[in-house]
């Protein structure tokens, strides 16, 4: 029996079956160094980027000690955005299945209070939730954390660099100090030592590097003159063409700035950052994840958390200070074996930048110049799919297999013509072939979805 096999664990053999019918065959190597030591009871200090599977491990950790039987909050995780908090939720509700009985609250911001409040009355076991809402809840008196066993702050590094520090601080002031504490980071600057003294204790510190290698990232430099940095950028897109691309910029202004100038020139952009309304960043992520929009252009606190799967490219529109932001800005290709590109402009001021990841990852970087790429007349990047918002939720009851079958009944679209669909509380997207979303919404103009007529639009 491998030391990797989650049957090595002391948990349950329905929860070890679940993992199985879940494609968990063996650990990833945050989970068999930190599950022994989270099913122990002891606090951990766990050094992991996304991608290494560090949801599972701590999902798994508590959903071993919650009774059941007592309807009070036993785990509490904090992320710093809705849509990490969004991506915990859903895998820690799968890892559930086979534990009876299991109540899960989200609390994140964007949301209405009222519903919120509601699911707090009738009981959890879990909550999931960003640091400010849940503080509001705690403060009115809707959320009860006397009885918690777990706490969980998840990118805790993220939540400090978003201004969080003290909203965290107030919160664990209402959990009791016998608890367990496990702290994920995906770095470990001297903020994150600094809280992890005065909130843990007797932690195990676990590091462990994400589960791609650097080897599957092809790693290309560019020097510029720092009048040249837009035309370098659209000739990157001439000369790689990749069909999905995140654009990493340090500011808000930036990210809108370059998303338009892309736009200008005929490739499909759009920027996330934190000055968007809740309802238009789901918008964003959604198009980009159902590949309606090709390139998203984002700042690094905006980007964490997002789960996006075959990203051909990552592109530093400027270098980041600190070698380990890159290490972690690049990791988001080359996974599951594929192939990746991280392709960074740098100006000749920003050159220790360069020298610092190479000192950092122990290599020689590679660095050419904008003249070595094949610019290309008329060049245009459109994603091949549209997204189509409805105006109906998982509140009214509506499922993708409910969109999927009006689309193939009535409508007459074959399934190789209908991408991702996303049901939220009041809304749905579902992504539509180019040449099938005049059909698509013909349809809904005058169809119905579950019996009843429903309004739908294109976004763009």
């Amino acid at each position: 029996m491998s030391n990797t096999s989650f049957s090595s664990l002391p948990i349950s053999a329905a929860q070890i079956e679940s993992l199985d019918s879940l494609g968990y065959k063996t650990m990833t190597a945050i989970q068999a160094q930190s599950l022994p030591e989270i099913l122990n009871g002891k606090d951990i200090i766990a050094q992991a980027k996304t991608g290494s599977g560090k949801t599972a491990a701590f999902g798994v950790g508590l959903l071993n000690g919650i009774n059941p039987r007592y309807f009070g909050v036993q785990a509490l995780i904090l992320c710093p955005t809705r849509e990490l908090a969004d991506q915990v939720g859903k895998e820690i509700r799968k890892l559930a299945r086979t534990v009876p009985n299991i109540k899960l609250v989200m609390l994140c911001g964007g949301k209405p209070f009222g519903p919120q409040i509601g699911s707090l009355e009738h009981g959890a076991h879990i909550v999931v939730g960003t640091p400010g809402r849940i503080q509001d809840h705690l403060r009115k008196g809707n959320l009860k954390l006397d009885g918690l066993k777990t706490l969980v702050l998840d990118e805790a590094d993220r939540m400090l660099d978003m201004g969080f520090h003290d909203v965290m601080l107030e919160i664990i002031e209402e959990t009791p100090d016998k608890r367990q504490t496990l702290l994920f980071s995906a770095t470990y600057p001297d903020n994150i030592k600094k809280l992890s003294r005065s909130i843990l204790t007797n932690p195990k510190t676990i590091t462990v590097e994400a589960e791609h290698t650097l080897g599957t990232i092809e790693q290309v430099f560019y020097s510029i003159k720092r009048h040249e940095r837009d035309e370098t950028l659209l000739a990157l897109f001439e000369h790689y063409q990749p069909e999905s691309t995140l654009v990493f910029c340090h500011t808000k202004k930036q990210c809108a700035e370059v998303a338009g100038y892309l736009r200008e020139n005929e490739i499909e952009a759009l920027a996330i950052h934190g000055d968007l309304e809740q309802r238009e960043r789901d918008q964003v992520l959604v198009r980009f994840a159902n590949n309606s929009c090709s390139v998203l252009v984002a700042t690094d606190v905006a980007a964490r958390g997002l789960d996006i799967k075959s990203l051909q490219a990552v592109i530093n529109y400027e270098l980041p200070r600190d070698p380990d932001v890159y290490t972690h800005r690049i990791g988001r290709t080359g996974r599951a074996g594929e192939k990746g590109m991280a392709l960074s402009l740098f100006a000749e001021n920003e050159r220790v930048r360069v020298n610092a990841i190479e000192q950092h990852q122990n290599i020689l970087c590679h660095c050419e110049y904008p003249s070595s790429l094949n610019r290309t007349d008329g060049f245009s990047l459109y994603a091949p799919m549209v997204t189509i918002q409805l105006d109906a939720g998982r509140k009214n009851k509506m499922r993708p297999g409910d969109l999927l079958g009006a689309l193939t009944g009535d409508a007459g679209l074959e399934g190789r013509q209908i991408g991702k669909i996303d049901i939220f509380d009041m809304s749905s997207y579902v992504a539509i072939e180019h040449g099938a979303a005049r059909q698509a919404l013909n349809y809904l103009a005058n169809g119905k979805v579950k019996g009843r007529t429903i309004r739908a639009r294109k976004i763009t």
